[in-house]
């Protein structure tokens, strides 16, 4: 089924030829690792203290649902800033977030209001009004009117 491996003399040939050969121990065996594991130990740093992130971790935990709600809400917090302060990729974004109700409650007034902001600088938008969040103006099928050949 699939080719056999190669012998230690053509690796220790391939070695050699590739430069690497003085990296290779005489005796054939690897030698011992030289890194220490070692940890030192500071006042702050105690063995039996737990971090801030394993303490809340263990007593907190979240079902990933409410996580990526979460993210998805911060994530319309962000584009409604970005879009107010005139970025037409993001009032895009705004208005299929609101028409689709990602991050957000479903109103397509609103939505229907942010492309209308949108189109004020590219008309072509509306191609891509009610798709799901993340398809903005700028992508192929959001183009102006492409000639037939």
């Amino acid at each position: 089924m699939g080719k056999s491996l190669p012998g230690a003399t053509k690796l220790q040939h391939l070695a050699k030829v590739t430069g690497a050969a003085h990296h290779l121990n005489t005796t054939g065996k690897n030698p011992k690792p030289t890194t220490l594991n070692r940890r030192i130990i500071g006042e702050d740093n105690k063995p039996n203290s737990k971090k801030k992130m394993e303490s809340s971790s263990a007593s907190q935990r979240l079902p990933l649902s409410e996580v990526v709600s979460d993210c998805v809400k911060r994530w319309f917090k962000d584009s409604l800033k970005e879009a107010k302060a005139g970025d037409v990729n993001m009032q895009v974004l705004v208005g299929q977030m609101y028409y689709s109700g990602y991050g957000v409650p479903r109103d397509a007034q609103k939505g229907r209001i942010w492309m209308t902001r949108a189109s004020r600088l590219r008309s072509s938008v509306w191609k891509v009004s009610h798709k799901h969040p993340g398809y903005n103006a700028s992508d192929s099928d959001s183009d102006e009117i492409k000639s037939d050949s």
